[in-house]
């Protein structure tokens, strides 16, 4: 007579490690899953606000460079002539929008970092505070310059900024004397 045969399977401790060990995997396939989206998501935002901030400084760039005058609207508005003809650039805090004639520049400026910046002829940063400084500056700029700080948020990553500072573009069809 032959023996029967055994069958063989896992034991209650066997199934357990395997078990444990299967979940650490598992944890580190999502965790690396979501590390992955996130750092793409970032990489989105920064690269958004990137291309916006360079296609916006440079229009702003080549209109003020043939600009052949300019008004202080506000410390965040100025109107400047090109080819005859008027370009608004304005600041609105309430949307956070940069624009050239109501078209948007760049999105996503956080509140309290935009700034525009006037010189003279001598490069001597001039105030824009109040009306009578704004009027006295319409005659008197002959560079430009914008800061601001752009932000982008999503419901997975942190808020993703980008510090903005232009070069100084100048009014080279400006008549200023000194």
């Amino acid at each position: 007579m032959s023996k029967p045969a055994r069958r063989r399977g896992f034991t209650l401790v066997e199934v357990m490690i395997g078990a444990a060990l299967s979940t650490f995997i598992l944890a580190g396939v999502l965790s690396t899953f979501l590390f992955l989206g996130r750092s793409g998501a970032n990489m989105q935002n920064y690269s958004d606000m990137e291309t916006q901030a360079r296609r916006g400084l440079e229009i702003f760039a080549e209109d003020v460079r043939q600009a052949s005058a300019i008004t202080w609207n506000s410390a965040e508005s100025a109107t400047i002539v090109v080819n005859s003809a008027s370009v608004t650039y304005a600041y609105d805090s309430s949307t956070r929008i940069f624009s050239r004639n109501g078209a948007n520049l760049i999105t996503g400026v956080t509140p309290g970092s935009f700034a525009f910046s006037a010189f003279n002829v001598a490069g001597t940063e001039m105030p824009l505070s109040t009306a009578a400084e704004r009027s006295a500056a319409s005659s008197s700029t002959k560079q430009l310059q914008i800061t601001l700080e752009a932000t982008r948020t999503n419901t997975t990553v942190v808020a993703a900024t980008n510090t903005v500072l232009s070069a100084r573009f100048i009014l080279r069809n400006k008549i200023v004397t000194a």
